[in-house]
């Protein structure tokens, strides 16, 4: 049985949910045969989210760790590749802070590659019927603060874990005039299932072999 443990942040930035851990609770309640799923919500908080992450991997002991994040304005559930060691900070955090151009780990790497099949994992979803990309860029705030922060946990800390970053699309209460992507938490949990199906059964250096690239 794989231990799995995902996560999903508290609502930022004046918003009553955050999609993240609606996701995230809906896959932990409802996880797929074979896997032991823990949710736990993480405070959108620079540090503090590490920290917070930190005691969850310890607490729930976990083979595969997959964190997740709100971007607001994507189509779909983006799996990202790499996370960069740097906090920029466009809004504060909900303790008040905002960095810039600051490490997220001094003298760390520039940066971490996620440990998951990620095109293997888009495939996952969209075979769920879910709308999925690669992501080549988790930003640089606490999204990425704890992509970041997962892979030097991994490198440094819990050698024997894989793990990666999957940000998800506003829920529809949170877009009520249609100007903006929109998808259900419902609908991410199910390709959430999936994706970690495939995640736990295929390390990274057996992805599949297709194009994901950007050209912008």
């Amino acid at each position: 049985m794989t231990r799995v443990l995902i996560t999903g942040f508290a609502p930022f930035g004046g918003e009553s949910v955050n999609p993240s851990w609606q996701a995230a609770s809906l896959v932990a309640a409802d996880p797929p045969a074979g896997l032991t799923v823990t949710a736990t919500e993480l405070p959108c908080v620079f540090g503090k989210s590490i920290d917070a992450l930190r005691d969850a991997i310890h607490a729930s002991a976990p083979d595969l760790v997959l964190c997740l994040g709100q971007a607001g304005g994507r189509p779909g559930v983006t799996v990202e590749r790499v996370a960069v060691n740097v906090d920029d900070a466009r809004i504060p955090d909900n303790a008040g802070n905002q960095p810039i151009d600051e490490p997220v780990v001094p003298g760390g790497p520039a940066a971490y590659f996620s440990a998951l099949p990620v095109k293997a994992c888009v495939a996952a979803l969209r075979g769920a019927g879910v709308p999925a990309a690669v992501s080549n860029t988790a930003g640089t705030f606490v999204c990425n603060h704890v992509a970041y922060g997962l892979g030097h946990l991994i490198a440094t800390e819990f050698p024997g874990v894989r793990g990666g970053f999957v940000h998800v699309p506003w829920a529809p209460e949170q877009v009520t005039d249609g100007t903006a992507a929109v998808l259900e938490p419902a609908t991410v949990a199910r390709g959430l299932r999936a994706l970690l199906v495939i995640a736990a059964d295929i390390p990274a250096e057996q992805d599949l072999k297709v194009t994901e690239g950007a050209t912008h």
